[in-house]
């Protein structure tokens, strides 16, 4: 007869077992995190301070994690692949652990045109080019576009629809 208590507190024990480092390399096996998100799922898991220090500062020392180019790579991802507006983007970012600093920092110098063109397919979604002027600024200026941005997007999206 097998004894599932005794599978059963082997495997608590081994979980028991893990150490900061090895729940982090877990974490990060499964999905790229900040240094700080990482950081608040181990505080989270109950493990000593000074034990997540150690962790993270081998994991930075081994290249595991680097929060410049873990944040260059979803700004590019999210500024390519969406229509977000570059606040909508660096607001998320900010959300997942990047420092303030940092996130602006990966903002490409121009963005007017990729900003002007995801702020008009935000229009297409959602408007008819004979919907009220007012109404499609406010919707562009809440997702985080520009005036300046908002007012040519609309400008275009009217013109193309007449």
């Amino acid at each position: 007869m097998i004894d599932t208590n005794d599978d059963v507190s082997k495997h608590s024990r081994k979980a028991a077992d893990k150490t900061a480092l090895m729940t982090a390399v877990d974490y990060l096996a499964r999905q790229a995190h900040s240094e700080k998100k990482l950081r608040e799922k181990l505080e989270r898991k109950g493990f000593p301070s000074d034990e997540i220090d150690t962790a993270i500062a081998h994991l930075i020392a081994c290249r595991y994690l680097d929060d410049a180019d873990l944040c260059m790579q979803q700004f590019m991802y999210l500024y390519n692949e969406t229509q977000s507006s570059v606040r909508q983007i660096c607001a998320k970012l900010m959300q997942r652990g990047f420092d303030h600093d940092l996130v602006w920092s990966v903002v490409p110098e121009n963005t007017y045109e990729r900003e002007t063109a995801a702020a008009e397919r935000v229009l297409a979604m959602k408007f008819k080019p004979t919907d009220k002027y007012q109404k499609m600024m406010a919707n562009l200026y809440q997702k985080g576009f520009s005036v300046d941005v908002s007012h040519a997007a609309v400008q275009n999206f009217t013109e193309a629809g007449d």
